[in-house]
């Protein structure tokens, strides 16, 4: 039964698979399945730096034990009188019978063997013994090495076993001159003359007492300090916590005697661990595994400590790894690090204490520490140590025997331990526990046999988040792969490299080390080598980056290692394979922090034409590589000596003007903030000119004020838009630009640099009113001033005083437009001028944090200009100026050489504006610029301010692109290589399932069942906030968005009620004209285009009404307005199978979007003297339909990709096209409507007109049903009228008086619903109306 169970659940299974794999077939054949535009890493997140990981393995500060004291209180042949010895007992210090020897000898051969053993672990130390002390030895000795060693640690070694315990009072013994007494000796006066940092090691009985008198006298030390009031600076002798001890046993025990074990077993432990660990597992009851060892047996081991290839050096190898490991898997994190990483004598020390621990608990001894350390002779990995020993063991009669030629078989711990570590990784999450394998994966580095396969399992486990390269580093392992880039290895090439873009990309902090070794040099051979990836060599340059950024050694370090070069080949396939885009990436980014404030590279760089080549990729299809060239050339020309020359003046307007066009064709916001950004720098390098710039357009503002209240105040009429007809306009152009453009002619000739002088003035306009009077006539050349109502018609506060808002900025890029006379000279086509307007349009930009960027680069400016007119004017009020004050720094500094000479004479009345009196010095490797003002710039006068007082603090605008970049390394490498953050989820693979089973439903049921005789009855009104200029229904729920000017409101169609509401981000001065739901297929965005042809994609404008809509990008995708005194707004069109935008509206032209580049790829002439009302995509047939104001409909085959592309012309209408639309199920049939009330139906294949509705009324609106054969219209006398496709009038809706009549206001918009048979109607008194073609049917 249960079998048969199974065997049905498998079926329904089964079936379920099958009927998912039909619909996704369907889904295929109906179009839902199409791509997803606005899905990369950078539409779904912040561009900002990731959050820092707080990192605790890199200590503080690294101590040494410089000296060490050996203390030996054993008077040999004699025993202490409060100890009795067993008969036999342990005699051997130091691995010496003292009977053996006289006992003089025999103290002095312990000693130095003593020495011996330390100088294993510390061979550079200054040792220093004193064999049977008097307390004035102690003393001599301990003060003289702490004044040697200074803040280093001194090590202390007391062996009491001749002298008695230790006593409650805190003291120990030594003996008296004649050696007739012992005498005590105070810890407190001990701890006086060690100071700190020090390490105490007792190996005597009761030594736990002496760790408890130490901490007892450590606080009274304290406390003595605080009630005197003496404040120690630094770490204080008092301070137990720089105090390591470690003792042999508790308070209350003694030291072992058995007579086959070493008298001073603690300090054989701590010394020689090995020996003593042999011994003692001899000893043991499971040494009977190997009878055939002896003691004896186990001296002769072969090979040495220090030799990982003998059996003895891998023992010693095994030992290390498994102490580390118990030590890491114990401890906390802090401790480890103090103990185990700052000073390699007490690493060495605590690892051997460990094994301490474990050999004296068996003798019933419990060793103790400061730090205390929690019981680890039970650890797990001590039986992993008990069977490398046994093997090893089990092989030494072998190895023994005369004439034998055994091989040595190694252990298979480190290879038993990786495999562990393998089987960790596959279930490797964060929330578990580390793998305990990772210290000894860092002892596998050491071995060539395994180093492969340890750094790939590292590699892996790296990938798995910053959480495990903390772990890493904190175990230690920054100085093992640090060395291995010393290695010539290949095939280690690519696994070095990802684990250190891993390292780099959570700590950057290893500039310094890397450099010190040469470790960028490794990088750079990565990056040269061509039979590297791409991924690879993607990853050594990010590491190279990291290597310079804001470090100048590692720049000069990288520069004389050629790096320039070798970044610019990486753009030559030929030389180095194809690239990625992630290649291109980060070789852009790596060339902007080789010459970031360095002025040798930049040089450099000039010398390898590396701007030239950064110019290639601001056409990259990636927007990500895009942003990175237009980084690297802002960084190219934010970074001059103090003294400029032509050359360098000349590369940097060259790189200005690649600069220009960016904003044009780039529709990323990403790259538009760095373009912002590197604007910046070049502003800051040429603020005197930038200065000189805004003045021309300040004045222009104001001369366009006065002309706007002068006609106001005159009651004169307005000019209309186009040519009027006089013969005075030319002398209006003359005086208005002669009035201000003095700034440019005012200037005395140049020197044979073309430098301008610093007088660069602003004069006060020199207009009288007749003159304007005159300008209302046009000249003889057909010059015109521009129309007054393109700007404000009230007079703007003062040039001083004007806010910085969106309308200000906006007429003063309109008048880079239209008001500059053609004759005014060439400042205005200079690249200052240029960049000035660009800035000017990029702070409207519709992305906010592209326009608060440039608001604060072009207000940083125009604060600068105020500030030096204010104090102008107050003291020109006082004095009049009879010459001009010397030139500043930076403007001696930068020539304009954009500038033709002028011969004309200087005004003598001119207003010197002086700018900032120091010069712009690049920091050079970490020193700060000198800010001395020259005592050159301004002449101290009485009657004036002191121009420091004045100068403005220069804003600096920087994004966190580089960093956003870098945070991609420390991911997982699945995240690397791919643009796309999201894979595809079976949740939402299942929902996107119930929605096209839903649709589908939903289309069969309301073609069964909708009735035109309902479509007159209204379902739902309401009144909205302001009148309905947009209407969108949401495709999956029952939301209505509904646009006014500015603000987009969210309806619930079926409960009547507003859910929500969202601002747009337009300006107040603009509307939204057209809303379109994008990605329909899944969460659907909002696509929104306003009359200044700004374009704005919003998410979750529906579905999350508490967080409200999120903005995903923006962009200007119109730039150019045609003439006209009616404008149809932007209109768009969306391209969902090719992800293309098509925008158009007041121009002549429709611009082609690519989403997925986020560029314009084309721009389609359509050949009209009117602009474009409407626009209709055909995906099956490729054909774009363009109503015109004209009247007339322009076809479009989208397949062809030239500029000016084939164009069919009908004559459809008489006036201006309303709408065009491809009816439903009939791709080849478009129905279009007029303003005069004409509707046709045409066949675009025999461009012929099939049917034919005429609307005396005229037509305001028109729309068709996706899927229903309906056509509605909606006329300007408050009437709506339903058309089938044949002509026949289905219903009629009007507006009827009467207290029950229907009312219906005059439509501004209409909408049907995409799937149901609804309509959404916006009328002028703000009432919003569905009217229902199913009376019947309510969607679920």
């Amino acid at each position: 039964m249960l079998g048969r169970g199974i065997e049905k659940d498998e079926e329904k299974e089964g079936e379920t698979v099958d009927e998912d794999a039909e619909i996704l077939h369907n889904m295929m054949e109906a179009g839902w399945n199409l791509p997803l535009a606005f899905q990369q890493k950078r539409h779904l997140e912040s561009i900002t730096s990731s959050k820092p990981v707080t990192q605790t393995w890199r200590m503080k500060e690294r101590m040494k034990t410089v000296s060490v004291a050996l203390v030996l209180c054993l008077n040999v042949g004699v025993d202490p009188p409060d100890v009795v010895k067993t008969t036999p007992c342990a005699r051997q210090e130091c691995w010496i019978d003292p009977s053996n020897y006289t006992p003089q000898k025999a103290l002095e051969a312990i000693g130095n063997n003593l020495q011996k053993q330390y100088e294993r672990w510390q061979s550079r130390a200054r040792y220093k013994q004193t064999l049977d002390p008097t307390v004035e030895d102690v003393k001599r000795l301990c003060t003289s090495l702490r004044r040697n060693s200074k803040e280093e640690r001194v090590l202390f070694h007391y062996n009491g076993h001749g002298v008695p315990k230790p006593t409650v009072n805190g003291e120990i013994w030594v003996f008296n001159k004649t050696y007739t007494q012992y005498i005590p000796l105070s810890i407190y006066d001990l701890q006086t003359w060690m100071g700190t940092p020090s390490i105490f090691v007792y190996d005597c009985s009761n030594s736990g007492v002496i760790v408890n008198s130490f901490k007892m006298f450590a606080k009274q030390r304290e406390k003595d300090m605080q009630i005197n009031g003496i404040h120690p600076i630094g770490p204080s002798m008092s301070d137990a916590k720089n105090c390591i001890q470690l003792a042999a046993c508790s308070e209350s025990q003694l030291l072992p005697m058995n007579p086959e074990l070493p008298a001073d077993l603690f300090t054989s432990c701590l010394t020689t661990p090995i020996k003593i660990a042999l011994q003692w597992f001899c000893l043991q009851k499971h040494g009977s595994l190997v009878p055939s060892v002896t003691l004896s047996l186990i001296e002769k081991i072969p090979g040495r400590l220090n030799d990982r290839r003998t059996p003895l050096g891998e023992l010693n190898w095994i030992f290390t790894a498994i102490t580390d490991t118990i030590a890491w898997n114990t401890l906390p994190r802090d401790l480890f690090q103090k103990l185990f990483r700052q000073d390699l004598l007490v690493a060495s020390l605590f690892r051997n204490f460990l094994l301490a621990e474990r050999i004296m608990r068996s003798y019933h001894c419990t060793p103790v520490s400061h730090p205390p350390l929690p019981p680890t002779f039970r650890h797990p990995m001590w039986a992993a140590w008990d069977h490398a020993v046994d093997i090893c063991l089990s092989q030494l009669p072998a190895m023994l025997e005369e004439a034998s030629n055994y091989q040595f078989q190694h252990s298979p711990f480190f290879a038993q331990h990786l495999t562990a570590f393998q089987v960790w990784l596959r279930l490797g999450v964060e929330e578990r526990e580390p793998p305990e394998q990772l210290p000894i994966v860092l002892q596998v580095l050491l071995s060539q046999v395994h180093r492969l396969r340890a750094l790939e399992l590292l590699g892996s486990f790296l990938d798995l988040g910053p959480w495990a390269v903390s772990l890493a580093l904190s175990v230690g392992i920054f100085p093992y792969v640090l060395k291995l880039l010393q290695s010539l290895a290949k095939e280690l090439r690519p696994l070095l490299v990802f684990i250190w873009a891993k390292i780099l990309a959570v700590d950057c902090a290893c500039q310094a080390d890397l450099v010190k070794d040469g470790g960028h040099h490794y990088f750079l051979r990565v990056l040269q080598d061509p039979h590297m990836s791409s991924e690879h060599r993607t990853m050594a340059t990010f590491v190279l980056t990291e290597i310079m950024r804001d470090y100048p050694a590692g720049q000069e370090a990288c520069l004389q290692a050629n790096i320039v070069a070798t970044c610019l080949d990486q753009f030559d396939d030929t030389y180095a394979g194809p690239t990625t885009w992630q290649l291109r990436q980060w070789v852009a980014i790596c060339l902007g922090h080789v010459w970031t404030n360095y002025d040798a590279a930049r040089w450099r760089g000039v010398r390898e034409s590396a701007h030239e080549k950064l110019y290639e990729l601001l056409d990259d299809p990636y927007p990500e590589v895009r942003a990175a060239a237009v980084f690297a050339l802002g960084t190219f020309v934010d970074n001059q000596p103090e003294a400029g020359s032509d050359h360098a003046t000349h590369i940097d307007h060259s790189v200005g003007n690649a600069l220009i066009p960016v904003r044009q064709v780039d529709g990323s916001p990403l790259v538009r903030r760095e373009l912002a950004a590197a604007l910046q720098r070049f502003v800051s390098c040429y603020d005197s000119s930038f200065c000189a710039v805004a003045c021309r357009f300040l004045e222009e503002e104001r001369n366009l004020d006065a002309l706007a209240d002068h006609h106001k105040r005159s009651a004169s009429v307005q000019m209309p838009f186009g040519p009027l007809h006089g013969k005075s306009g030319r002398k209006l152009n003359s005086s208005i630009s002669q009035a201000s453009l003095n700034l440019t002619s005012s200037r005395t000739r140049y020197d044979s640099l073309g430098t301008l002088p610093a007088n660069v003035a602003l004069l006060k306009p020199q207009m009288s009113s007749g003159d304007l009077n005159e300008s209302l006539s046009p000249g003889n050349d057909g010059s015109y001033f521009p129309p007054a109502n393109q700007f404000s018609i009230n007079p703007s506060p003062s040039v001083d005083e004007g806010p910085l808002t969106t309308k200000r900025l906006d007429r003063l890029r309109q008048i880079s437009f239209s008001g500059i006379p053609a004759n005014s000279g060439l400042l205005y086509s200079s690249v200052y001028t240029n960049i000035w307007k660009l800035l000017l349009s990029l702070a409207i930009d519709p992305y906010p944090e592209v326009s608060e960027l440039s608001r604060t680069i072009v207000s940083n400016i125009l604060e600068k200009v105020q500030i030096f007119n204010r104090h102008n004017q107050k003291t020109s009020e006082s004095q009049e100026l009879s010459s001009s004050l010397p030139s500043s720094p930076r403007l001696q500094r930068r020539s304009s050489t954009s500038f033709e000479d002028s011969e004309s004479e200087v005004d003598s009345k001119v207003i010197p504006i002086p700018l900032t009196p120091y010069s712009r010095t690049r920091k050079l490797f970490g020193r700060p610029p000198d800010n001395k003002p020259n005592p050159n710039s301004l002449p101290r006068q009485s009657s004036r301010v002191d121009i420091t007082s004045i100068i403005t603090q220069e804003k600096i605008c920087s994004t966190e692109f580089c960093e956003w970049s870098a945070s991609v390394f420390a991911k997982p490498s699945t995240n690397v290589t791919s643009a796309t953050v999201v894979e595809e989820d079976p949740v939402k693979r299942h929902l996107n399932l119930t929605r096209y089973v839903n649709m589908q439903n939903d289309i069969t049921r309301m073609r069964e069942t909708y009735d035109t005789s309902c479509l007159s009855e209204q379902q739902f009104q309401w009144k909205n906030s302001q009148i309905p200029s947009c209407l969108c229904f949401h495709p999956h729920d029952k939301s209505l968005l509904v646009a006014d000017k500015k603000e987009i409101s969210i309806w619930n169609w079926e409960k009547g009620v507003r859910e929500g509401k969202f601002r747009n981000g337009n300006s107040s001065n603009t509307k939204i004209s057209s809303m379109e739901f994008i990605n329909t297929s899944d969460d659907p965005l909002l696509l929104v285009g306003t009359d200044d042809g700004c374009v704005r994609v919003w998410r979750d404008c529906c579905e999350n009404q508490n967080t409200g809509a999120e903005l995903v990008t923006g962009w200007q995708a119109a730039i150019e307005s045609l003439p006209s005194a009616r404008g149809a707004g932007l209109i768009l069109s969306w391209d969902q199978k090719n992800l293309q935008l098509y925008t158009a509206g007041d121009s002549r032209n429709i611009q082609v979007w690519d989403t997925v580049t986020e560029q314009r790829v084309q721009e389609l002439s359509t050949g009209a003297d009117s602009c474009v009302t409407s626009l209709s995509l055909d995906d099956q047939n490729n054909l774009l339909i363009a109503g015109c104001g004209d009247g007339t409909i322009r076809m479009f085959d989208t397949r062809d990709q030239s500029v000016n592309g084939k164009t069919k012309v009908l004559r459809a209408h008489e006036s201006w096209v309303v709408n065009t639309v491809f009816l439903p199920d009939q791709q080849d049939f478009l129905v279009s409507s007029s303003e005069s009330g004409d509707v046709k139906i045409w066949d675009v294949r025999s461009l012929e007109s099939l049917q034919s509705i005429n609307i005396h009324s005229g037509i305001r609106c028109q729309d068709a049903h996706l899927h229903l054969p309906l056509i509605v219209c909606g006329s300007p006398n408050q009437s709506m009228y339903f058309f089938s496709h044949d002509a026949e009038e289905l219903a009629h809706v009007k507006y009827y008086d009467g207290f029950l009549g229907q009312r219906i206001g005059f439509i501004t918009c209409m909408r049907f619903h995409p799937r149901l048979a609804h309509l959404a109607v916006g009328t002028a008194d703000s009432f919003l109306t569905i009217y229902s073609g199913d009376c019947k049917f309510q969607s679920p």
